[in-house]
Parts: structure tokens; C-alpha cells; sequence
């Protein structure tokens, strides 16, 4: 039997080739609902084997102190996992990146430090190109964990409310976007040439420090699913630069994994918004912000959950979009209950998902999965949008950026040109909302002052729950 501690590295490297091949049936199997909770199976063996594999490495010392570490983090994972709700997931998610982020330059420094910088008259060609690719390695980790952290802090605090979700509209924001990259290169340069001096190191890790709070600061909320799952990505990359330093191939295959789908993802959610990748990953660059709020819209028209149970009651076909509020208010559950209700009158009801509802890319089918709600009824935008004119009632439960009719009729909209799931073309649509306050994007919705749209006022949960008592 072979004791841990004295592990041969032909079987760390098989573990690591186990560990890296149970990734990747782990991210094959989030890409489904039915297979998630198989894929986060799989995850999180392969994390236990990657673990226990790095612990029993010859080259890892203080393996007392890393258990210590080990327990600490556990703990407050533990104690995280079972404190948040579904709404704070995104925010989780979000301050989770910055401590990829902070990880990395962190591990970029220890690396730099570790070096010997002492002046070597006998160094060969080989010998210097090898210090000069570890430098380049050093440099770049550094600069994409420190945007990763910055970045993620503002996307958590944004997230959370902390501050607001409208996008930072600096003079001149996208040419000092590009100053900051060019003078990161020319410092990087003139650090491998001066053999790793401190100073450039110093000096890019502060403007990188910056450049990641301007980036994600400059991107308004309705494109802030787009930012975690870039951010996703950049703590990938940052992860994967981490393994280039540590010479860990682990590392950089579970980093390049992440950091490779996490840009598809976004890619992906680019394309299902109408939005150039380029644009959100440059800070909102080519887009122009014109926010009208002395519009007149006319006045919207109340109702209560008794009218909207007898309009329920005389539909044949019903199509619910949820959104952010739904989570916030806890309402999944009863609207499955009134979901079945309708159903079991022989009503046709259905779920339209858009891609970017709620604050994280597949926020909205984790909400309904957990209240048992069928995947069969649960449909995407392109699959459903078709389907609103022959809808009898539509009920938009907390949903509002993502129903707007601006991205289609405003150009000058801070969301012009991201298709949306139009609502408004259906018979009968009923808003579920605490007030008449603008959506995460901070654009009025003229959705709400149209004649077949009514307004029903109040916490989303209780309003289900009076219609479901009603019917």
C-alpha cells in the first residue's frame, strides 16, 4: 500500500490526469439540468483527488500549514453555502472571482521574491531565455489577477447594491482604458529586460489594480450576467497563469478549462443579447448611453390577484416570465403550485427563460428546478417568442429590462438592439412589481403603460399566493 506522504510523482501525475478528466465531465455535465447535480459529482471528487495528489508532492513543504488553510477555507464555505440564498448567488459568485484574482497576484509575488535576482556573469542563452519566460509568466498573472480582483470586487458590489449598477461614464474612459494596456506592455518589456526589476512589477500591479475597478465599473447592469461570466473566465486564465508559475499542470489545465468556457459562455450570452463581445469586454466600448427620463409614457392601468385569477381562469394558454424579483421574493414556489393549478384546469402553461434573467447566466432554471417545476414546460427566448401573439395572458413576475420594448423601438436605449422576450404582443399581460421603478438597467419600461398591460402591485410571493387562493 502506498502511504500518502510518499506518493511517487508517475502517480501524482496519473491523479492529475484523473482529476483534470473529471473536470471536464463536470462542465459536460453542468451544461444540462438533468445531468447538473452528476457534473458537480464529478467536480468535486476531482478537487479531492487534485488535493490529496498536491498535498502528497515531494516539492509541497508546510503541508501543517496548508491543512490549516485547508480548514479555515472549508469552514467558511460551509458556513457561506448554507447562509446564502438563491438571490445572492450572483454576488457569491462575484466576490469568489476576486479571491482567484488576489490568489494569483499573490502567487506571482512569492514566485518573483523566490527568484534569485543576483547578477550571473556565466548565464547561458538557454538559461536566459528560461528567466525571461518566468518573468513574462510573473507579469502577466500578476496583471490578470489583479483585474480579476478589482473587476470582481465592483461586480460584487454592484451585485449587492452597494453602489450603483448605471455605467461610469469617465471623459475620454476608453482611451485610458488603452493607455493602461499599452503602458502594462511597455512596463512588461522593460521588466524581463532589467532581469525582474521591482519597480515596473510595483507600478503595473497598481494600474492593473485600477484598470480592473474602471473596466467593470464603465459596463452598465443590464449587461452584468455578461460581467461574471467574463470574470469567470479572467479568474481561469489568472488560475491557469498561477500553474505556469508553480510549474503545476494541473493548475493550468483546470485554469484554461475555466477560462476557455467561461469566454464561450459569454461569447454565447453576447450573441443571445446583441451585444459585441469586444464592447463588454472593453468596458462598454462603441456604445452610446442615452437615458430619456422626462418621456411621457401615459398612465398605467392597476389590477388585483382576484381580476388576475379570473383571467386565468378564462385563458386557455398562459406563459409566466420570471425574473430577479421572482428570486427575491422567494416566489418559485408558489407559482409552481399555481403553475399545477392551472394546469390541472387543463390551462396550457408554459415558462419563458430569457438568457440573461436574474443576475447570473441560468439564474432563472436553477430557481424552477429547485421548486420542481418540469423541464418541459421551461423554454428559452428563441424557442417561445414566436408563441406570444396566440397567448391568452402573460404574467411578467418580476421580470423587466428583459421585457422591454425599447431594445427593439429605442435606438437610443442603453439596451437598444437585445432581443427581448416580447410580451407585449400577447392578449393580456399582468406585471408583477413592488413599484413603478426602473429596471437593473435604470431604463423605464414602456411595456407597463401599454393598453393590454396591468399593473399588480406588490411582494410576488404574497400576490401568487392570493391568486392561487383565489382560483
Amino acid at each position: 500500500m502506498v502511504n500518502i506522504a510518499e506518493m511517487p510523482n508517475g502517480l501524482i501525475s496519473a491523479a492529475y490526469v484523473v482529476a483534470a478528466l473529471l473536470f471536464i465531465f463536470s462542465l459536460s455535465g453542468l451544461s444540462k439540468q438533468e445531468t447538473s447535480e452528476t457534473g458537480n459529482l464529478y467536480g468535486m471528487v476531482g478537487m479531492a483527488i487534485a488535493l490529496i495528489a498536491t498535498i502528497a508532492d515531494e516539492r509541497v513543504s508546510n503541508v501543517f500549514v496548508i491543512f490549516v488553510a485547508m480548514a479555515i477555507g472549508s469552514f467558511i464555505g460551509l458556513r457561506l453555502a448554507k447562509k446564502v440564498e438563491m438571490t445572492g448567488m450572483p454576488e457569491l459568485v462575484a466576490i469568489l472571482h476576486s479571491f482567484v484574482g488576489l490568489a494569483a497576484v499573490l502567487v506571482g509575488y512569492n514566485s518573483y521574491f523566490e527568484m534569485d535576482h543576483s547578477f550571473q556573469l556565466n548565464i547561458t542563452d538557454t538559461q536566459q531565455m528560461a528567466i525571461n519566460i518566468h518573468l513574462v509568466e510573473v507579469f502577466l498573472g500578476v496583471f490578470i489577477g489583479a483585474v480579476t480582483f478589482t473587476g470582481s470586487i465592483v461586480a460584487f458590489a454592484k451585485l449587492r447594491g452597494v453602489i450603483s449598477s448605471t455605467a461610469l461614464m469617465l471623459p475620454h474612459r476608453h482611451k485610458l482604458n488603452l493607455v493602461a494596456g499599452i503602458v502594462s506592455f511597455v512596463l512588461m518589456i522593460h521588466f524581463v529586460q532589467s532581469s525582474g526589476s521591482g519597480a515596473p512589477l510595483y507600478l503595473m500591479t497598481l494600474i492593473a489594480f485600477v484598470f480592473g475597478w474602471h473596466l467593470v465599473a464603465s459596463i452598465g447592469g443590464a449587461d452584468m450576467p455578461v460581467v461574471v461570466s467574463m470574470l469567470n473566465s479572467y479568474s481561469g486564465w489568472a488560475a491557469a497563469a498561477a500553474g505556469f508559475m508553480l510549474n503545476n499542470d494541473l493548475l493550468i489545465i483546470t485554469g484554461a478549462l475555466v477560462g476557455s468556457s467561461g469566454a464561450i459562455l459569454s461569447y454565447i450570452m453576447c450573441k443571445a443579447m446583441n451585444r459585441s463581445f469586444i464592447s463588454v469586454i472593453a468596458g462598454g466600448f462603441g456604445t452610446d448611453i442615452v437615458v430619456n427620463d422626462d418621456k411621457d409614457y401615459g398612465d398605467h392601468v392597476e389590477i388585483n390577484a382576484e381580476s388576475v385569477a379570473d383571467l386565468l381562469r378564462g385563458a386557455k394558454s398562459v406563459i409566466i416570465t420570471p425574473g430577479y424579483g421572482m428570486a427575491v421574493a422567494q416566489a418559485q414556489y408558489p407559482v409552481y403550485e399555481m403553475t399545477q393549478a392551472l394546469k390541472d384546469k387543463g390551462i396550457d402553461v408554459r415558462f419563458a427563460i430569457h438568457p440573461v434573467a436574474g443576475r447570473l447566466p441560468g439564474h432563472m432554471n436553477v430557481l424552477l428546478a429547485e421548486a420542481k417545476v418540469p423541464y418541459d414546460i421551461v423554454l428559452g427566448m428563441d424557442e417561445i417568442n414566436a408563441d406570444f401573439p396566440e397567448t391568452d395572458v402573460v404574467l411578467v413576475i418580476g421580470a423587466n429590462d428583459t421585457v422591454n420594448p425599447s431594445a427593439a423601438e429605442d435606438p437610443t436605449s442603453p439596451i437598444a438592439g437585445m432581443p427581448v422576450l416580447e410580451v407585449w404582443n400577447a392578449k393580456e399581460v399582468i406585471v408583477f412589481k413592488r413599484s413603478m421603478n426602473p429596471g437593473y438597467a435604470g431604463v423605464q419600461n414602456p411595456l407597463f403603460f401599454k393598453d393590454n398591460t396591468q399593473m399588480l402591485f406588490g411582494d410576488a410571493k404574497e400576490s401568487v399566493e392570493r391568486i392561487f387562493k383565489a382560483l
